[in-house]
């Protein structure tokens, strides 16, 4: 929500009140682009509850995710969530950001979204180098088989 009253002001400041809106800071004309282009309020909630589905789901990746290393005690962890991709919290919080961007999108988010993205793509490869050096062909066989942040869906593929 950082970004939103700025955002709100600048749109504005461009724009004027686009669609004779009476009050820009109501719930339902957080969504900036839904207010910006005039869409009805039932658009907007079901867009905002699409993007929050999104975070959910990412945020349920995300805990599977944890919830495995943490009880693997150091061990390199393959089964579950592990299983479909090599980095379900980096792919988790890709999703959460994703649906905070499609619920609540302003300037500096979608400014910062691809920035942030990519930090935590170099991190990532940063711990596979470090899983390597760890784990040895163990990983390298594990890193040759499964995809880094979007599983596949596809069952030929998935065999290979």
């Amino acid at each position: 929500m950082y970004g939103f009253p700025l955002t709100i002001y600048i749109l504005l400041s461009i724009f004027g009140s686009p669609g004779g809106i009476q009050d820009p800071f109501q719930h339902v004309n957080g969504h900036l682009l839904g207010t910006v282009f005039g869409a009805a309020d039932w658009l907007k909630y079901t867009v905002c509850l699409f993007g929050g589905l999104i975070m959910a789901l990412g945020l349920l990746i995300m805990s599977r995710g944890w919830r495995l290393i943490h009880e693997a005690k150091g061990n390199l962890v393959t089964e579950g969530v592990y299983a479909g991709i090599r980095h379900p919290q980096y792919s988790g919080l890709f999703l959460i950001t994703i649906g905070m961007l499609i619920q609540w999108p302003t300037l500096v988010t979608l400014v910062m979204w691809p920035i942030l993205m990519y930090a935590y793509y170099r991190l990532a490869m940063r711990e596979e180098r470090e899983a390597e050096n760890l784990f040895g062909e163990e990983y390298g066989e594990y890193k040759r088989r499964v995809p880094a942040f979007i599983p596949r869906f596809s069952r030929t593929l998935a065999a290979e």
